[in-house]
């Protein structure tokens, strides 16, 4: 079961998520790419992080950008399985 964060733990864990924002009871990022093609690969990574942690972000996609929001339902707010899955998203696009 998931347990809420506290709004310290919240902010330093933010820290080590660049680019990432609060956005009401969950954290967000805005992804931009080439082309629709680099965008739908993309899509289907977080897809694929999503499906094996069973933990869903919300997904906002364009042709070249994809917002992806994380919060825990359970909770109604964030957990640590919120940034644990940030952090896999994060390392789809890293060297």
């Amino acid at each position: 079961m998931a347990t809420a964060l506290k709004s310290t733990d919240v902010a330093e864990r933010l820290k080590a998520l660049e680019g990432w924002e609060l956005a009401g009871a969950g954290i967000r990022k805005t992804y931009a790419f080439k082309n629709y093609y680099e965008t739908m690969a993309f899509v289907n990574g977080v897809a694929w992080i999503a499906h094996r942690a069973d933990h869903h972000p919300d997904l906002e996609v364009g042709y070249n950008k994809c917002t992806v929001h994380y919060s825990t339902h359970s909770v109604t707010g964030l957990s640590a399985k919120d940034f644990e899955s940030a952090a896999k998203v994060e390392a789809l696009l890293s060297g």
